[in-house]
């Protein structure tokens, strides 16, 4: 028999498949005695003794938690958020505080007017663009972000007489105004308090939005026991539309952060008039830092 031929019988006696049993069931161990169904079960641990173990059930150690509900603010009116060690936090809203006649024309002079531009600011040591264009008005500089704004004096008529309006409104004084352009619903501003030194303690905000309706939210600082987990504090959304006026006051800075999230729909631009109060920084305080300050101090 030549090589080739018996190369293939051999080859052929390997793929040729062993007859099966008959008259066998079930699953064949190695010495190809059958398994019973009982046996199998016994031995997935189906069995009823066993599965009552496996999943017999225990009283969490830690009691269960819920994420509390966002609470909405939209109507005019003053609201007292919180009560805490540093005081009361309040926001005014008023919506309307403008007129649609004159949201429009103030809205586009400034659109058109304001000397914007995108601020570098610095975390962690690394540069990035801030997601929004910026300008600043005031007798002081004004430091965040590791970035200085330069002092602007030269407030455009428009503004001041809006800055007026706004201080016969809420019966406070402001000498400085960061402006906000959200070009889209791209641009944004990140979890953040306006709680700098040069803002003095529990400074008060004032907030004038024109353009495309964007959501303003807040989120309660954690206790310390919380270590910095934000997952069950109190929030509040405010959907701040075209004219509307907005106050923070009192501890909110303290005890809130907010911020106006990326909205990934369609948005038309949005301005955003910050009115401040600026005082010198500290002497031998890093200038865009924070300063806790006492209840003595406030």
């Amino acid at each position: 028999m030549s090589d080739k031929r018996q190369r293939a019988r051999v080859q052929g006696s390997w793929a040729k498949q062993s007859p099966k049993p008959s008259g066998q069931t079930g699953i064949a161990p190695k010495n190809n005695q059958p398994i019973s169904a009982n046996a199998a079960f016994g031995s997935w641990r189906f069995g009823n003794e066993k599965a009552s173990k496996a999943f017999e059930f225990h009283q969490p150690t830690k009691p269960v938690r819920e994420v509390p509900p966002e609470r909405v603010i939209e109507h005019a009116g003053e609201y007292e958020i919180s009560y805490g060690p540093a005081g009361v936090s309040r926001l005014r809203l008023q919506p309307g505080f403008l007129s649609t006649e004159e949201a429009d024309w103030m809205f586009s002079k400034l659109l058109a007017e304001l000397p914007w531009s995108q601020k570098t600011n610095y975390r962690q040591g690394e540069a990035y663009e801030e997601p929004r264009l910026t300008c600043w008005f005031g007798e002081l500089p004004y430091t965040y972000a590791r970035s200085t704004m330069p002092s602007n004096p030269q407030w455009p008529p428009v503004l001041e007489t809006l800055r007026a309006a706004v201080e016969q409104t809420t019966g406070c004084s402001f000498n400085s105004l960061l402006c906000n352009l959200y070009r889209d619903g791209h641009d944004s501003i990140g979890w953040h308090s306006d709680d700098e030194a040069s803002l003095g303690a529990k400074p008060t905000i004032a907030s004038v939005s024109l353009g495309d309706t964007r959501v303003f939210s807040l989120r309660k600082q954690p206790p310390p026991e919380e270590d910095g987990d934000y997952t069950y504090v109190e929030r509040i959304r405010v959907p701040l539309t075209h004219g509307t006026l907005l106050l923070m006051e009192g501890a909110t800075q303290d005890d809130w952060q907010h911020r106006v999230a990326k909205e990934y729909h369609d948005r038309g631009p949005r301005i955003n008039l910050t009115f401040r109060t600026i005082f010198p920084e500290p002497e031998g305080h890093r200038p865009g830092t924070k300063m806790r300050f006492t209840e003595k101090d406030s």
